[in-house]
C-alpha cells in the first residue's frame, strides 16, 4: 500500500523538526563558567642593577726568566709545576770562570792597597823634611802620587764587586713569588748573557686579574640614570664569577682600574677586577663571564615563568583586568634570580597569572586563585591543592556537544 512510506517520511521530518530547537537551546559545557589562573600581586621593590660582561682572565705577575751571564748551565734546581718563593733557586751556571775573576780582583785590590800605603809613607816623611832638604815640589809630586794610589784601590774596589757580581749571577733564582713552568733548556747547554729566548717562566696567578670591556655608551646610559634619580649608586663591592661551565665562582672580586680610555675601532673601555684564586681554578687566558652591581633602582620583579617570547622577541605577560586576562608587553633590565626586573608594561598592585598560561588568550574571561612562587619558581595554590590550573572543559572531563537524531534509523 503506498500509503505507509508517505507516513513514515513525514513522521521522520516531524522528528527532526521538534529535536532541532532543543538541541540548539543546551549551550556548551562550560561555556559561562569562566578559566581559573593562578595569580600573584605585583610588588615594587629596591633591586640591584647588574651588569654581565665577558671577560678574559690575566696573571697577576709574570716573569720571564733570561741569564745575565754567559756559561753553560750546570744544574736545574726546581720541580716544574710548583709553587717558588723569590729568592728559591732555579738554575746554576757554572762558574769558575767568575770565581777565578774575583780572586783576581782581590789579588788587584790588595796591590793597590800596598801601593797607596807606600805613597802615603812617602808623602808623612816628605812632609816632616820640607825645608830641610825636601823641596816643595817634592811634597806635591808625593801628594799626588798619594791621590793616584787611593784612586787606583777604589777601580780594584769596584773591579771586585763587578767579579763578585758576575759570580753571584751564575745562580739564577726566582725574581718573583708564584708557579714556575718546565725549563727551556737542559744541563750542559750554552747560554749568553740577556739572551732573547727565556729559559722558564714563573707565573702568579693567586690572586688573578680579569679584564672586561665594557660600552662606552652603556657606561654614559648609566651615568645618566645616577643622574635622574632611577638608580641609586652603591659602592662596586659584589662583583662575581662565571666559569666557563657555567658555574658560580665562590671568590669575591675587588675593583681594580677604572676606564681611562675608549677603544677607537671597538666603541669599549677597559676594567680590571681581581680575584682571589688560591686553588688555581682560574688559569690565565680563560674566557669567563663577570657580574657586577652597580646600584639599585626601584623596579618591579615579574617571575619569569609568567612571561613568554613574542614572534619580535618582545617580552610579555598576562594580567587579570576585571576578570578578563589582558596581555602586556614588557620593559626589562635584566634579571634578578627567577624574576624579570621590569621597568615598563605593568604596574604595582596589578595581578598577574603565573599559572594556567597554557592556551590562553587576551580577553579571555578567567577567575583569578592566589598563588605564592617558591624558591624554586613554581606557582604554589595558595588554598593548598596540588592540581594544576586548566581549561574548565579539560578539568571536568566533559566532551564538546554534538547534533543529535539519526534520520537513517526505521522505525520498528
Amino acid at each position: 500500500m503506498p500509503i505507509r512510506p508517505v507516513l513514515r517520511t513525514v513522521a521522520v521530518f516531524a522528528a527532526l523538526s521538534l529535536a532541532a530547537p532543543l538541541t540548539a537551546q543546551v549551550p556548551p559545557s562550560g561555556a559561562a563558567q569562566a578559566r581559573e589562573v593562578g595569580v600573584v600581586t605585583l610588588e615594587r621593590a629596591q633591586v640591584p642593577y647588574q651588569v654581565t660582561l665577558p671577560g678574559r682572565s690575566v696573571a697577576f705577575d709574570e716573569v720571564a726568566v733570561r741569564p745575565r751571564v754567559s756559561g753553560m748551565i750546570s744544574e736545574i734546581a726546581y720541580e716544574p709545576g710548583r709553587n717558588v718563593a723569590a729568592g728559591d733557586l732555579l738554575f746554576r751556571i757554572e762558574g769558575d770562570t767568575y770565581a777565578a775573576d774575583v780572586a783576581a780582583a782581590e789579588a788587584d785590590l790588595e796591590g793597590a792597597r800596598a801601593a797607596l800605603q807606600s805613597a802615603e809613607a812617602t808623602l808623612s816623611r816628605y812632609q816632616r823634611l820640607s825645608g830641610t832638604g825636601v823641596a816643595a815640589t817634592e811634597v806635591e809630586t808625593a801628594e799626588v802620587s798619594v791621590a793616584q794610589a787611593r784612586a787606583t784601590v777604589s777601580a780594584a774596589e769596584a773591579a771586585l764587586d763587578l767579579a763578585r757580581l758576575e759570580l753571584d749571577r751564575t745562580t739564577i733564582t726566582s725574581p718573583i713569588d708564584g708557579i714556575v713552568a718546565l725549563p727551556e733548556v737542559s744541563v750542559g747547554d750554552l747560554v749568553t748573557a740577556n739572551q732573547t729566548d727565556a729559559l722558564t717562566t714563573v707565573t702568579r696567578i693567586d690572586p688573578i686579574y680579569v679584564d672586561v670591556q665594557e660600552s662606552i655608551r652603556r657606561i654614559q646610559e648609566v651615568r645618566a640614570r645616577f643622574e635622574a634619580g632611577t638608580l641609586m649608586p652603591g659602592e662596586v663591592r659584589d662583583v662575581t664569577l662565571e666559569l666557563e661551565t657555567g658555574t658560580r665562582y665562590d671568590g669575591q672580586g675587588s675593583f681594580v682600574s677604572p676606564p681611562i680610555s675608549v677603544s677607537t675601532t671597538t666603541g669599549t673601555s677597559a676594567i680590571r677586577f681581581s680575584f682571589p684564586n688560591p686553588d688555581r681554578r682560574i688559569l690565565p687566558g680563560q674566557f669567563l663571564r663577570v657580574h657586577i652591581s652597580v646600584g639599585t633602582a626601584q623596579a618591579i620583579l615579574v617571575p619569569q615563568g609568567a612571561t613568554s617570547r613574542a614572534g619580535d622577541g618582545s617580552l610579555t605577560a598576562f594580567v587579570v583586568t576585571d576578570g578578563v586576562a589582558e596581555e602586556r608587553m614588557l620593559t626589562e633590565e635584566g634579571t634578578f634570580g627567577n624574576d624579570w626586573v621590569v621597568t615598563e608594561g605593568v604596574t604595582e598592585g596589578e595581578t598577574l597569572v603565573v599559572d594556567g598560561l597554557r592556551n590562553l588568550m587576551a580577553g579571555a574571561e578567567v577567575r583569578p586563585v592566589p598563588v605564592a612562587i617558591s624558591e624554586e619558581g613554581v606557582a604554589v595554590r595558595a588554598d593548598g591543592q596540588s592540581e594544576s590550573f586548566t581549561s574548565p572543559a579539560a578539568a571536568s572531563g566533559d566532551s564538546p556537544p554534538v547534533a543529535s537524531g539519526d534520520a537513517s534509523g526505521d522505525e520498528g
